[in-house]
Parts: C-alpha cells; sequence; structure tokens
C-alpha cells in the first residue's frame, strides 16, 4: 500500500485514498479493504458499524497510516482491528 492508493471496502460504500501508508491491514466494516470492489458484498461486524464520513481524515493512534474518506459509507475503518480515529483540523493562528 502506498500514498495515492484508493481502498474500497467489502461490506459498504465507503473508499478511501492512503495519504500516509503504514504497516497492517486496512478494514471497514470489519473486513479488510480491497483495490476492487467484489460482485458481492459481506455483513459489517456490528463493533465496526459507526459509519465513515466524506472529507474526514483517519489516523491510528501513532499517527502512521492516514487516510481520506472519498465515499461515506456504514462501515467504520480499522487497522489490525485497532479503530481509526478522525483527525482533528489544526487551529489557526489568530490575527489581531
Amino acid at each position: 500500500m502506498k500514498p495515492g492508493t484508493k481502498l474500497k471496502s467489502v461490506v459498504c460504500d465507503t473508499e478511501v485514498m492512503v495519504i500516509r501508508a503504514g504497516d497492517g491491514v486496512v478494514s471497514c466494516g470489519g473486513a479488510p479493504m480491497t483495490e476492487e470492489r467484489p460482485a458481492e458484498r459481506g455483513a459489517i461486524d456490528p463493533a465496526f458499524s459507526e459509519g465513515t464520513r466524506v472529507g474526514k481524515r483517519y489516523v491510528d493512534a501513532a499517527g502512521t497510516l492516514e487516510l481520506l474518506c472519498v465515499k461515506p459509507g456504514a462501515g467504520s475503518l480499522a487497522s489490525d482491528g485497532i479503530a481509526l480515529t478522525t483527525k482533528d483540523a489544526k487551529p489557526l493562528p489568530a490575527s489581531d
């Protein structure tokens, strides 16, 4: 997996673009993501069903993996079974 790669969920409509590649398996809805969507979709794991939001960046705790959601879906993102969190926006400097 390298930056610029598009990954698609096999259980929902979620699509992400890799911004910063890390080690591990990226999953959505409890199933590993692939570059090609299969003809048949699997079932979403209830533990990973919070959903994704378009335009949000998702990162792991160490900050080594960063994904940009380009199409929202019902499954939530994880890396090696650990849920990814949305990246907080950096505050702009105050102008006086």
